[in-house]
Order: C-alpha cells, then structure tokens, then sequence
C-alpha cells in the first residue's frame, strides 16, 4: 500500500558544536551561542537569558564533566513561532549529575566561593532537566520561552 511518509518537523534553527573541555571552551560556547542567536534574529530578552544558561551549563560541563581527552557538546534548537529556545550541553560524566543547592538564609562566613550557577538557570530557564547520554554521559537541557 502506498502511505504517505509522515510528516517529520524539525527546527530549521538548529546548531551544535563540539567543544574543548577547558575554561576556552565553555567562554567559546557563549560567545557561539550569542552569534548564533542573533545570526537567527531570536528575541533580545531570550539572547539575553540564554548567554547566561548557556555560560553556566558549559562552565559545569568543564568544571564537573571532563573525562581527559573528551569533549562536551553544545546543541541550539529554536522554535521560533512559539518562540521556544533549546538548550542542550552534553558531557561525558554521566555519574555526576547536577544538584542544585537549597536557598536560605547564608551568612558571610558560609558563603561559598561557588555553586550559585544552577540557581540562575533555574531563574532564568522556564524549565530544565537532566538526561542520560549513552554510553555514559549526561546532558542537562533548559528550555527558555519568549516572554514579551
């Protein structure tokens, strides 16, 4: 029987770069993502929030990801009649998943020194989640919606 193929949607805004696991890469897949959007025409207000996920994810990535001798992946997908934008950062640590620390009352002393970047995704993502990549890795994706 003759079907016809389904219809397959896919985003004509898509990107994704491998990058190096250093402080280098993770300042290369802002300042990518960035040209990327804007090369896209996105919507400042999501330009804008996602260089921030996007310099968190990847600095997690390099921080808390490396395996020596491998890369993390960076991956843009944008929806842009509902103005949806995705964010994937892919690593090759799958044991250490992402944990994002309470928020209370801190004083000077306790302060740490780090630990503060999944708090702004979670500010500054409409949703985030982390997925496994197999063989062993992970990917942690944020979803940002246009909100003007």
């Amino acid at each position: 029987m003759n079907h016809p193929a389904p219809h397959v949607t896919t985003s004509p805004f898509a990107f994704t770069q491998l990058l190096s696991s250093t402080r280098r890469g993770a300042r290369l897949a802002r300042l990518l993502a960035v040209a990327q959007l804007r090369s896209w025409d996105a919507p400042q207000d999501l330009t804008e929030r996602a260089e921030i996920v996007v310099a968190e994810l990847a600095a997690n990535a390099v921080l808390h990801g490396t395996v020596p001798g491998r890369s993390f992946r960076l991956t843009l997908a944008l929806e842009a009649s509902p103005g949806l934008l995705r964010i994937d950062v892919t690593d090759a640590r799958g044991d250490r998943w992402p944990q994002l620390r309470p928020v209370g009352p801190v004083s000077d002393a306790s302060l740490p020194v780090g630990g503060r970047g999944l708090s702004l995704v979670s500010a500054l993502a409409d949703r985030w989640k982390t997925l496994p990549y197999p063989p062993s890795g992970k990917t942690v994706r944020a979803e940002l919606v246009r909100r003007t």
